[in-house]
């Protein structure tokens, strides 16, 4: 498949993945239980979030387009397809059934897998596209941070 076409297959799975794990977990982040939640102090504003995964799935769809093209496989697929399952689950665990333990090792995972892409396809082809996945990384360390602080003082 061309480079251009993979981008835009991954853009709409990416995307697809926000609108989904938006869908779930409902009223989420202006619910009376997350507003009343004690939160850690380096809680970005709201519109971060948005701000944030937008780059990181504009980022993560580049990244994969590349990785697919070049060693397209059966594993980097089914990683894909656990990594968009945690994405999505996430919001579904921690918004909706509060479940905030659960979720946070949902998180953990999430980010094991995107770190596991990030040190395991170094081929020289995608040597330098890996750095697009550092933006979805540290948001990662930085949710599974607050995720831990809610859980730890909640």
């Amino acid at each position: 498949m061309k480079l251009f076409k993979l981008i835009l297959v991954f853009l709409i799975l990416n995307f697809g993945a926000l609108a989904l794990g938006t869908w779930f977990m409902d009223n989420g982040p202006h619910s009376d239980w997350y507003l009343n939640l004690n939160k850690a102090p380096w809680t970005p504003p709201g519109w971060a979030f948005g701000a944030a995964w937008f780059t990181i799935m504009l980022c993560f769809s580049i990244y994969m387009a590349y990785l697919i093209r070049d060693l397209g496989s059966k594993y980097i697929w089914t990683l894909f397809t656990v990594q968009f399952i945690l994405n999505v689950s996430w919001n579904y665990v921690f918004f909706k059934q509060h479940l905030v333990l659960p979720a946070l090792f949902i998180i953990i995972l999430l980010t094991l897998v995107v770190i596991y892409f990030f040190f395991k396809y170094r081929i020289e082809n995608v040597r330098e596209m890996r750095l697009l996945l550092l933006p979805y990384i540290i948001w990662l360390v930085v949710a599974s941070s607050l995720n831990a602080y809610i859980f730890l003082y909640n």
